[in-house]
């Protein structure tokens, strides 16, 4: 250990410095690993590019994109997405519901999760086609049950709303009415 205070100065710069390099590469490392993920998702999605050509035009609630985040996804629909494993060469395609997250397929094979996906997407075409001809079997043309549950909700939040100025409007009408009356009497009237 040097005796001069400039010699270890230097030497603490220095260590400093090669602290900072070495996190940089650091750095450098994850950003590698984060971008090949996104990488491998974005090559996952021109596998399926075919899929997505053949959808209807009518079907617009499959969204088909990698976006970045911590970390990135390729998202399908609004609740599945497939994102990499832990090692970071396993596709895991996953949905998320009211449990919980339940995982749809995991593979190290491209091949495996875009049949997968493709699978997935012809499963909610179908249950749409369904759900489409169940409401004509019926002859329901009115708003779906829930839409009109939320309706009947809305429309009496509405009147209850409306009581409560009614009442408040009444409150105000008698409280200046006994006012008048009560003036009118300790004036002698």
């Amino acid at each position: 250990m040097p005796s001069e205070s400039g010699a270890s100065l230097l030497n603490l710069q220095q260590a400093i410095r090669d602290v900072r390099i070495s996190q940089a590469e650091q750095d450098d490392v994850v950003v590698e690993l984060r971008e090949s993920e996104r990488i491998r998702l974005v090559l996952l999605a021109e596998a399926l590019a075919g899929v997505f050509d053949d959808l209807p035009d009518e079907i617009d609630e499959f969204a088909f994109a990698v976006l970045p985040g911590n970390p990135p996804r390729f998202w399908v629909d609004a609740t599945s997405f497939v994102v990499m494993g832990r090692d970071k060469r396993t596709y895991r395609f996953v949905k998320d519901t009211r449990l919980g997250r339940t995982v749809l397929a995991d593979d190290t094979d491209i091949e495996v999760i875009a049949y997968a996906v493709t699978r997935y997407v012809a499963e909610r075409i179908v249950l749409r086609e369904q759900a489409f001809e169940a409401d004509w079997i019926k002859g329901d043309s009115g708003p779906p049950p829930l839409a009109d549950a939320r309706y009947k909700k809305e429309s009496g939040a509405l009147r209850a709303t409306l009581w409560a100025f009614a009442g408040f409007g009444m409150g105000m009408i008698c409280g200046a009415f006994l006012l008048l009356v009560y003036a009118w009497i300790n004036t002698g009237g």
